[in-house]
């Protein structure tokens, strides 16, 4: 799928912009929905897309998954008919079901359709390798709609050694499934940089986060510093679009080497704001790292760094009570922070696998009070797109629903009767 070509299938030619506006509302709600609830494929639709060669699946099956998964290569991602992203978080018993209808791939809900859909396809780095061999597309994944290229540097987490692995996480799990499929994960600086620039040159991307498990501290400052070097000098650049997501350093100076390394931005992923759920749900960073005070610290100390709206912290909303996140969100979006966070799908093996997320509108209600910190403070669209680390989630489609941002908005009125 190129830049240009369009992720939604809904004829909009006779609606004004309001009338799409009111559309992608919908839409947002069907799409924090299937996030709560999973979303499953027919077996005649899954055979259907794996004999399109354009197709990209996930490379990870047991990722956000309820249940393992051991079947064909399942979508990445699915485009709902007015154009919002939704991952595909397979959910077997999910009464949304994606059906080949007359030749096109329907998404339906207790069997009534909903529109046609579309998935993610191949890039064009899809099939190359670095310069040691290892697939580009198994480095890092990246998606034309968000324009951001993913890196997971190492599907390890230290927390694991002392059984202080976060509940919702199941990092530690996938490397015990995956590392005979895709072989040792720790991915070297060169083979990051190789990634990054590919999917620049392609255009894929224009925005690159680098991630992976909690290390030790002195190991994880001095890989990002390499790969960071690694990234300016493919790129022919001091400096680059790209998110050094770590974990709170207890020495502050760090930061300023990451940012000397080239990052423009940087991530510390705090997931919780309540003390209390904190110490229980991610005992980890609450027993490392100088606990759950140094963390906001640290954050804000970051600002100072990298400038107003170029930190983030992630949080996994649905956990705590939502006024607590709340307080968490304002409080850090008024210190230039910009807060993001996912729909909590209880992954299959962590800790929560089997439990539930909150209602459809509990998540709208929390990413329209978002969106509304955000553009309270004064982030830009740009920074919120270079901060986070993708444009799918549902506080962004709220800021270009309201913005007019997406691409369907120019389509709108084209075929009205003058």
């Amino acid at each position: 799928m190129g830049q240009n070509e369009k992720y939604w299938t809904a004829d909009v030619s006779s609606l004004s912009k309001e009338q799409v506006k009111a559309k992608l509302w919908e839409e947002l709600r069907l799409k924090a929905d299937i996030g709560t609830k999973g979303i499953t494929i027919s077996e005649n639709a899954l055979n259907a897309i794996h004999q399109d060669e354009s197709f990209r699946g996930q490379k990870l099956g047991g990722g956000r998954n309820r249940k393992l998964y051991k079947g064909k290569d399942l979508p990445g991602c699915v485009y709902l008919p007015y154009g919002l992203k939704v991952t595909f978080t397979w959910n077997e018993t999910s009464s949304y079901v994606v059906e080949l209808v007359n030749g096109k791939h329907t998404l339906t809900y207790e069997g009534k359709s909903l529109g046609e859909i579309q998935y993610s396809k191949k890039l064009p780095y899809d099939g190359q390798t670095s310069s040691d061999g290892v697939p580009l597309d198994l480095i890092g994944h990246a998606d034309y709609y968000d324009q951001h290229v993913i890196i997971s540097y190492s599907n390890e987490c230290s927390y694991k050694e002392r059984d202080e692995d976060c509940l919702f996480c199941n990092i530690n799990y996938n490397k015990d499934l995956y590392t005979e499929k895709f072989g040792p994960y720790w991915r070297t600086p060169l083979q990051v940089a190789e990634t990054v620039k590919a999917a620049f040159e392609h255009g894929v991307a224009n925005h690159a986060t680098l991630t992976g498990g909690v290390v030790a501290e002195r190991r994880e400052l001095e890989y990002y510093v390499d790969a960071g070097e690694e990234i300016a000098k493919a790129l022919g650049v001091e400096t680059f679009n790209g998110t050094a997501t770590v974990a709170a350093p207890t020495d502050f100076s760090n930061i300023h080497k990451l940012k000397e390394a080239g990052f423009r931005t940087t991530a510390m992923n705090l997931e919780l704001w309540d003390k209390v759920f904190y110490e229980a749900v991610c005992p980890g960073k609450a027993h490392g790292s100088g606990g759950w005070d140094n963390w906001v610290k640290a954050l804000e100390y970051a600002v100072g760094v990298f400038g107003w709206g170029r930190v983030r912290s992630n949080f996994v909303a649905g956990i705590e009570p939502m006024p607590r996140t709340l307080e968490g969100f304002e409080y850090l979006c008024g210190k230039g922070v910009v807060c993001s966070f996912n729909v909590w799908a209880p992954n299959v093996g962590s800790a929560f696998e089997g439990h539930r997320s909150p209602e459809t509108e509990w998540y709208i209600e929390i990413a329209t009070k978002l969106a509304e910190f955000w553009k309270k403070n004064g982030f830009t669209f740009d920074q919120i797109h270079d901060a986070t680390a993708g444009d799918y989630r549902l506080p962004s489609d709220i800021f270009r629903i309201e913005n007019e941002v997406f691409d369907i908005f120019k389509e709108a009125g084209k075929g009205a009767v003058a």
